[in-house]
């Protein structure tokens, strides 16, 4: 009789040990040699040698499923158990496996696009209608990346501009008043990772999600940055952002340039910096349009009757400017 000791190391326990600890009953069941106490991420197995080796085999391929996968059923641990093939559906042009195995996907032309040139270049901007999966899918690569382990962290910012309302009359603390706003980011990153996986990457600063303001003077090593929102920086501040990366280091900056949320008179920093860096190599950009928004119908809708209205102002304005001229023509010929 020997004593092993064996420790679930990146699986979500939840999945892992079923609703009521369903799994690790059937676990037990099928080892019936075997003592076997579970405690958190600890497995304490007691029994013989030839028997414990082969439960710590079959239990890292449990193990490495879920993890892959996000999810576990009672079917897929009898196949693993019994050395029988899993049945593993393909999905087209898969990132990664969500909360509840929902596969998350490359859904349109330029999303697919999005993920190449990820693989291709070490800085990416990303820029289109609100809705076209910009911001989700660079989020799903830098959490591919981190399950992987090409990265040691992901940096979520956003710069802190208000789109009408001011953080000054949200109640609270600095944090409180910040976190609504980068709500958006949590909301992604929910589906992803599960709630226990995240809690604790965000409390190990794995996963670190902040205003842009806290980015400066910090060199961001061996981690996928992504700036979201990018549309709402300064010149000055997107400079910053982009200089701050470092060695083994991917940053992807999305953005939308017909929501700026800046004063009249300032220039937007995600506008300038695609003009300045339009011709250094190592830089991909991926231009989403309408026909890439996956929400609801009318949100495609909603942004082709704003462009229309656009459209119709910027020829009002032009007839009119036609109109004066013509006239202030006519007037100088009548003199």
């Amino acid at each position: 009789m020997i004593e092993r000791i064996y420790i679930l190391e990146s699986v979500d326990l939840v999945a892992f040990y079923g609703v009521n600890n369903a799994h690790m009953q059937l676990i037990k069941t099928l080892f019936p040699k075997l003592r076997i106490v579970a405690r958190g991420n600890v497995m304490k197995i007691i029994g013989d040698e030839e028997e414990s080796d082969l439960f710590i085999k079959k239990i890292s391929e449990i193990e490495a499923y879920c993890e892959e996968y996000n999810a576990l059923t009672e079917e897929v641990i009898l196949d693993i158990v019994k050395g029988r093939n899993v049945p593993v559906s393909r999905q087209d042009h898969l990132i990664i496996y969500g909360v509840n195995g929902r596969a998350i996907t490359a859904r349109t032309e330029n999303q697919q696009r999005l993920v190449k040139s990820f693989e291709e270049n070490d800085l990416l901007f990303a820029v289109g209608p609100a809705g076209s999966g910009k911001t989700f899918v660079a989020i799903a690569l830098a959490v591919k990346a981190l399950k992987n382990k090409q990265v040691r962290k992901i940096i979520l910012s956003r710069p802190a501009v208000e789109a009408g309302e001011k953080l000054g009359f949200l109640p609270g603390e600095m944090k409180d008043k910040l976190d609504p706003y980068l709500q958006p980011l949590y909301d992604a990153l929910q589906e992803m990772i599960p709630a226990v996986k995240l809690k604790e990457y965000m409390e190990n600063n794995v996963i670190q999600i902040a205003p842009l303001a806290y980015m400066r003077g910090r060199t961001l090593n061996d981690a996928v940055i992504i700036l979201d929102e990018a549309q709402n920086t300064t010149s000055q501040q997107i400079k910053m952002f982009l200089t701050r990366m470092g060695l083994c280091a991917k940053m992807i900056v999305t953005g939308d340039v017909t929501q700026i949320d800046l004063p009249p008179s300032a220039t937007s920093g995600l506008v300038h910096a695609m003009q300045v860096l339009k011709n250094v190599q190592g830089i991909g950009k991926i231009e989403f349009t309408k026909n890439d928004i996956v929400r609801h119908k009318l949100v495609q809708r909603i942004v082709e009757a704003y462009e229309n209205m656009k459209q119709e102002q910027k020829i009002t304005e032009e007839n009119k400017s036609k109109t004066i001229r013509n006239e202030e023509s006519i007037g100088k010929n009548g003199i």
